[in-house]
């Protein structure tokens, strides 16, 4: 059953989730005003896929199941179903910024591979629980928050040797029916307004750490949950003309020995393939998150466009002003060219589903996350100082000072001055304010910091394919067949530099064959 925006708001109020918001507890995540532009962002994941333009990109045809069902929801299967998912979360995230709901895809994704994986090396039954799972999930139209990144404590022990063990999620006792979990996840997109949980694994762990290693799915709602919130963009605000309608909120979820039976349990203990499905859903969320940030782009590219029209500049005849935007242009089109490679150059699993090229994806994000500042640079230069310095919207209603402001803060005669105000407080809200440094950190640090993306290209990228590229085209080192003849590295000769063994004593001339 595919949802509306409508139908997910009002199926919030059939759960009771602890929440708290700016220190106070929230009675009803539906009706709460501070949450009100996260639960509109993840709506339109919802009633994008009801819209006939949009229905071949926002939903697909699961083949374990053959429902159709959300985009946000679907088992990848093939290239073109990564390239449509692409362009889902560009298309909902142009809309809202950022939709939040694709973070549900790229967990589903990464554990139905990790399920099949541990079932195959230790003979469990993870595979079978988790597509029941799902397709009850795609059933109902659900939205999961990922709880995956631990509060982590001190970032130079691993997970057994914190002082309180409770800054990571663990499994506290294992019971016939089901496992006890306890511990805190730190950062969880959307917490408030999730249906369930995801708890998955934010690292690879040590075999002494296998209690760490646990993924398994939770109501929001379950005994034990407590949820602590940051509002969802700037509720509110007059000057917000795009977060007080759409933004997200970001909670920290406490797990107090909250009980999970074993049908929603995917993983227990089992630490290798824990690090795989770590990896597996950074890769799929990488993916994503380069459709997230096109998104982003194409606001900043429109809102610049419009604010350089309002201002009475021409990109024809101002070529540093059309160079600007041909910056902003290339920044966008090139992490999601990475995106479409990525798609492209996909994958396939074991477990049936496709894998996101790991280099392509990870290029991708790391363009988008060290590039942000540089957009909002770009957006800044071509916007003018007018976006901070514009007076509050108040005085737009100022009996005293509104005549004489409109009179003089127009830009082009045929353009009204405040929609050149309008225009200006956009891009101020999406480049300046607390909200858009809050856009920054989300694409730098979102889905692993820039450290994590560059461990991964330099991890799976062929660089001694490229190695014996050269050295066959300089004609040594490489035997007919096309193998390396040694890989020690830095060699100036066929067989590389090696130190001679000493003679031994045997081989040593003696006196009387030397004098001879």
């Amino acid at each position: 059953m595919l949802m509306s925006g409508a139908d997910y708001r009002e199926s919030l109020r059939a759960y009771k989730p602890r929440v708290f918001v700016n220190g106070n507890a929230v009675e009803s995540v539906a009706d709460e005003p501070l949450l009100a532009p996260g639960v509109a962002g993840v709506g339109v994941t919802y009633d994008f896929a009801l819209k006939q333009e949009h229905v071949p990109i926002m939903t697909a045809r699961q083949g374990t199941s053959g429902m159709t069902v959300n985009r946000m929801l679907h088992i990848n299967e093939t290239s073109q179903d990564l390239l449509f998912k692409l362009e889902a979360v560009r298309l909902v995230c142009k809309t809202v910024g950022c939709a939040q709901r694709y973070l549900t895809h790229d967990a589903l994704n990464g554990i139905f591979q990790s399920t099949k994986q541990t079932d195959d090396r230790h003979g469990t039954d993870y595979s079978q629980r988790f597509l029941a799972y799902l397709h009850d999930v795609q059933d109902r139209d659900l939205t999961l928050g990922v709880a995956m990144t631990d509060a982590k404590g001190d970032r130079s022990k691993r997970p057994g040797a914190q002082v309180n063990p409770d800054v990571y999620v663990r499994i506290k006792a294992r019971r016939p029916d089901g496992i006890v979990i306890r511990g805190t996840k730190a950062i969880v997109t959307g917490a408030p307004y999730m249906h369930e949980f995801l708890v998955m694994p934010c690292r690879t762990h040590n075999p002494e750490d296998k209690d760490f290693a646990v993924c398994c799915a939770v109501p929001c709602d379950a005994p034990g949950v407590t949820i602590v919130a940051r509002p969802a963009g700037r509720p509110g605000e007059a000057s917000a003309k795009f977060s007080a309608k759409y933004g997200q909120s970001v909670g920290v979820v406490m797990f107090d020995d909250v009980f999970v039976p074993h049908d929603r349990v995917f993983l227990a203990g089992e630490t290798e393939e824990g690090g795989f499905l770590t990896t597996s859903y950074a890769t799929h969320h990488r993916h994503s998150c380069i459709g997230a940030r096109a998104g982003f782009g194409d606001l900043l590219i429109g809102a610049g466009a419009l604010m350089i029209e309002a201002n009475g500049l021409d990109v024809e005849r101002h070529a540093h002003i059309r160079e600007a935007m041909v910056e902003l242009i290339t920044i966008t089109e090139s992490f999601y060219a990475c995106g479409v490679a990525s798609s492209v150059y996909c994958t396939k699993d074991p477990a049936g589903s496709v894998m996101p090229d790991a280099v392509f994806s990870n290029i991708g994000k790391l363009l988008l996350a060290t590039k942000i500042y540089d957009m909002h640079r770009v957006a800044h230069y071509v916007s003018g100082g007018l976006i901070v310095a514009l007076p509050g919207p108040e005085e737009d209603h100022n009996p005293e000072t509104r005549a004489s402001l409109a009179a003089v803060m127009g830009g082009r005669p045929d353009i009204p001055a405040e929609k050149r105000a309008e225009v200006a407080r956009f891009i101020e809200d999406l480049t300046v304010s607390h909200e858009a440094g809050w856009y920054s950190v989300i694409s730098l640090h979102g889905g692993g910091s820039p450290e994590a993306m560059k461990r991964e290209i330099w991890r799976n990228y062929p660089v001694m394919e490229k190695v014996e590229l050269v050295e066959s085209l300089l004609d040594r080192g490489i035997l007919d067949e096309g193998r390396r003849l040694s890989k020690q590295p830095g060699r100036c000769c066929a067989t590389g530099c090696q130190v001679p063994e000493p003679p031994q004593l045997a081989e040593l001339p003696t006196l009387q064959g030397a004098a001879e």
